[in-house]
């Protein structure tokens, strides 16, 4: 089940970045001249420091199937001056309308977005399609909200699609693993 729009704005309230910090999650991933891939952006908690982190030289692809969500992430980015980093695509389906990054994303974070997929398998084949050989995904889960065993049939459905787990960083609650693509 999708996120209901509204509740967009309780999750880029600031409270979240007491447990949840942006900048210390996306440092070790992200720098300046990197494309970006972001599904399930809601309303940009995380892209805006993905839109920051990348420079006026990278970019960030947030795709959604929300258009309300997209909506005001461009008008946060835009706020910012950050809206010429922004490629923001509303996709609908199975499809993340990524067939044109093909071999392009240096970084893909799926934050709190697998478990809403109605079709998580061709989710990771799109994904590590996209991504260049030895890109990375941070993939991380609302703990409590996924279990561990339907966590661990995530990283199934990722490996069968060349991602290999390299780390497990600690993130406040939330299942969470760096994905590399490794073929």
């Amino acid at each position: 089940m999708v996120c209901p729009w509204w509740l967009g704005y309780f999750l880029i309230g600031p409270w979240r970045r007491w447990k949840q910090d942006p900048v210390r999650i996306l440092a070790p991933h992200v720098r300046s001249g990197m494309t970006v891939l972001e599904p399930g952006p809601g309303m940009g908690f995380f892209t805006l420091e993905l839109l920051s982190a990348v420079g006026v030289t990278g970019k960030v692809v947030a795709v959604d199937v929300q258009s309300r969500m997209l909506d005001r992430l461009r008008q946060r980015a835009s706020r910012r001056g950050l809206e010429t980093r922004l490629d923001a695509r509303l996709v609908g389906g199975a499809d993340l309308g990524v067939d044109d990054l093909e071999g392009a994303v240096d970084f893909v974070l799926a934050f709190a977005v697998v478990h809403e997929l109605e079709a998580p398998k061709a989710f990771f084949e799109q994904v590590a399609r996209a991504m260049k050989p030895g890109a990375t995904m941070l993939l991380s889960e609302p703990k409590g909200h996924v279990r561990r065993d339907a966590f661990d049939k995530e990283l199934e459905l990722a490996a069968s699609a060349g991602l290999d787990v390299q780390s497990k960083p600690d993130i406040a609650r939330s299942l969470s693993v760096v994905l590399q693509r490794t073929r």
